[in-house]
């Protein structure tokens, strides 16, 4: 058995289970949305947690609820739930290297035309004042019309693939219903 630290747990105190799911969703316990500040909160502290560690989700609640539905179907509720989250950041990865594949599509021709007109402008402008000015340009517009895609293979990826792998992190993170005694007053 691994023990864990206390500082590699993510622990989430509710009044009620229902707090962390989305109130106006109509779908039944498990298959809802968990809750926006509930979902910031729990993936605040996922990434701030060592990311060759299994992640540990302890929610404490009271007592009262410990055999309601709600309480045995918690596991399954956040795996699912964070499990779809990953799926749509997938598709938003798919979509953002689609874009960039169109626009470098559109920015390589761009370029290459580019590169030919300031070829033919340096061998038809012999000598004129302006010919390293118009040069220069067509080669500038051609580099500009590739930012965007070099922007978004470089670059714009890496967050998106990263939450999408604390999204899978979570999916997979073992989650321990706590209750809690409720405390009546005399």
């Amino acid at each position: 058995m691994t023990t864990t630290n206390v500082e590699d747990v993510i622990e989430l105190r509710v009044v009620d289970l229902a707090q962390l799911f989305h109130t106006l969703d109509p779908f039944p316990f498990r298959e809802r949305d968990l809750d926006r500040e509930a979902e910031e909160y729990i993936v605040g502290w996922a990434r701030e947690l060592p990311l060759d560690q299994p992640i540990t989700i302890v929610i404490h609640f009271p007592d009262t609820e410990a055999q309601t539905k709600a309480a045995r179907e918690l596991r399954e509720a956040l795996g699912r739930y964070f499990t779809y989250r990953a799926g749509v950041l997938q598709r938003d990865l798919n979509e953002h290297f689609r874009v960039g594949r169109r626009s470098l599509g559109i920015g390589v021709p761009i370029l290459i035309a580019c590169l030919m007109s300031a070829h033919f402008v340096g061998g038809f402008l012999f000598e004129a004042p302006f010919k390293r000015l118009v040069e220069e340009s067509f080669l500038i517009l051609g580099w500009v019309a590739n930012w965007r895609p070099l922007e978004i293979f470089l670059y714009d990826w890496w967050p998106l693939a990263r939450r999408r792998e604390l999204y899978k992190r979570l999916s997979s993170a073992t989650v321990e219903p706590k209750p809690y005694p409720v405390v009546t007053a005399p």
